[in-house]
């Protein structure tokens, strides 16, 4: 039987992918470990925030909608 022996190229290669992927799961556990719930101040607050986004941004496409709906009409009514 033949012994196999990882020579320092396949190490490296090796490294290549573990080691990326050690850190990833490193840094994962720790994003973990330090997120916390939201309390009910803070749940309403970025509901609230969120609402508001929401909000504006269905008034800017409403009004972009609206500038257009005429303009197009005149361009396809030249035709």
């Amino acid at each position: 039987l033949p012994i196999l022996r990882a020579t320092c190229c396949e190490m490296e290669s090796v490294d290549f992918i573990v080691k990326p992927a050690k850190e990833f799961t490193r840094d994962s556990i720790r994003l973990i470990k330090r997120c916390t719930k939201p309390d009910r101040n803070e749940f309403g607050k970025i509901a609230f925030a969120t609402s508001v986004g929401f909000a504006i941004m269905g008034f800017i496409g409403f009004f972009v909608k609206l500038i257009f709906i005429p303009i197009n009409n005149i361009i396809v009514g030249l035709n």
